[in-house]
């Protein structure tokens, strides 16, 4: 078996040499580009305390203001790496800002919890759409320049969403909780900086193979929406109050929606998810692992601040400033990756992220005090950084060269849903057992990714 090319299915880069534009480079200007849209992760974290008591609402409530953006960035993913096989990066890259000011914008100025979530549905669209765009771009680079350039992507977007806890403490302080969520509408001006990299994100052509030519499989896309969605809602059914009736018919709603998916798969081979694409060796469990490990990270990011708040006694800008420390780890594990990527299998690389992450959730759930808190922290987003640049690298790697657009679109839909189910779970347990309980049931998420890890074979083509 021959190794793949490292040029995705949307052909060459675009620029005025045969050479492939710098890794470090590139990934510092996408870097740039993606710090607005882990802000909005990390900042609105350490509000939530506060949005709860302004709206009058439950705390378990606000966990949808994570879990919605989470969500919809999730299910973005997938359409967005269709449409990049058809249109430049850059155009579907705009888009997705647009859209992620749009939604910030509306979130920052609602009136209620349910307007509040719409605008963060919206923004979250718009932030998965531009993530897309922004690794598309970097993977279309050759293999070593690849990793780094997702190294330093990861680091911005760990270190963002961590650091945004800082920012978001001083924002919600000072100007108020709006003005938190309003944050990632700071996207369109730092678009701006993209520009001189356009060619970078302008690939010759569109794309090829089986994943160009083809209308977009719009019932496909809506039975996975609904069965994400549906999963999301049934974890904090609890927490946001739904009744009996209304929790049955989500629950149904979702069963149908499996059906509906694994109907369409067998029935449309080309359709919105692919069966050579899922079925390719080694996809499923790649998404999986990156799917627990971000829910162990986001779950314990949504109970984070409060828990510091009760054992400090102080307030948000309290909470954000215990918690730079943990982001700072994230730089680190940005670059420690890239070092270890190049000795170790993408599969062993991911076990070792996988263990942090459930050691980090656990000293969380079994220590008291502020000071666990940020260990545990500072754990979990070693874990989110190293696993965002490896498991998302491995698309390339994992498919023909013809689907490595929607192969991309897919494998980050199911690692970033992880960053939706993390809140949720914990959102909804915390209303039945006490929170120690619910942090260690989160902790079998990366658990289970670690299994999944060390029972893959190492493959001499996937590094």
């Amino acid at each position: 078996m021959t190794m793949p090319q490292a040029i995705p299915s949307g052909g060459v880069l675009r620029g005025g040499s045969g050479h492939a534009p710098d890794g470090r480079q590139l990934g510092l200007t996408l870097g740039l580009l993606v710090l607005p849209m882990y802000v909005a992760l990390g900042a609105p974290s350490v509000a939530l305390p506060a949005i709860g008591r302004a709206l009058a609402v439950p705390f378990g409530a606000t966990a949808w203001i994570l879990a919605a953006w989470s969500l919809t960035s999730a299910l973005a993913m997938p359409v967005a790496g269709r449409l990049i096989a058809r249109q430049s990066p850059f155009r579907v890259l705009v888009a997705g800002v647009a859209a992620l000011a749009a939604g910030s914008a509306l979130a920052g100025f609602g009136p209620t919890l349910a307007v509040v979530i719409i605008g963060r549905l919206i923004g979250g669209a718009g932030a998965g759409t531009t993530v897309i765009a922004v690794f598309a771009a970097a993977t279309a680079l050759p293999g070593r320049e690849r990793v780094r350039a997702l190294g330093i992507i990861a680091a911005a977007s760990a270190a963002a969403s961590g650091c945004g806890t800082l920012l978001g403490g001083a924002v919600t302080a000072w100007l108020g909780w709006r003005a938190v969520l309003a944050i990632p509408v700071l996207a369109l001006p730092l678009l701006l900086a993209a520009l001189p990299g356009r060619r970078a994100l302008t690939r010759n052509g569109g794309g090829e193979g089986n994943s160009s030519g083809k209308r977009l499989d719009i019932l496909g896309a809506a039975v996975l929406s609904v069965l994400a969605g549906s999963l999301i809602t049934l974890l904090q059914a609890h927490s946001v109050g739904l009744s009996t009736s209304v929790t049955l018919v989500v629950a149904a709603a979702g069963a149908l929606a499996a059906a509906g998916l694994w109907w369409r798969v067998r029935r449309t081979p080309d359709g919105f998810v692919p069966r050579r694409v899922i079925t390719a060796r080694g996809f499923l469990p790649a998404g999986l692992i990156g799917g627990t490990v971000f829910a162990g990270y986001y779950g314990v990011l949504f109970l984070a601040p409060s828990l510091i708040e009760q054992a400090t006694g102080g307030g948000a800008l309290e909470a954000g400033v215990f918690l730079v420390p943990a982001a700072a780890c994230s730089v680190l594990a940005g670059r420690l990756v890239g070092a270890a990527a190049a000795r170790f299998t993408a599969w062993q690389v991911s076990a070792g992220l996988a263990a942090l992450t459930t050691v980090g959730v656990l000293v969380v759930a079994i220590f008291t005090g502020p000071i666990p808190v940020v260990v545990g922290v500072a754990l979990t987003v070693c874990g989110f950084a190293g696993a965002q640049a490896v498991l998302v690298g491995l698309a390339p790697e994992l498919v023909a060269a013809g689907d490595r657009d929607t192969a991309q679109g897919l494998l980050t839909f199911m690692i970033n849903l992880g960053g939706g189910i993390g809140p949720a779970a914990v959102a909804g347990l915390s209303g039945i057992v006490p929170v120690p309980v619910a942090l260690a049931v989160l902790a079998a998420l990366p658990l289970t990714g670690l299994v999944l890890s060390l029972t893959r074979r190492p493959d001499a083509r996937i590094r």
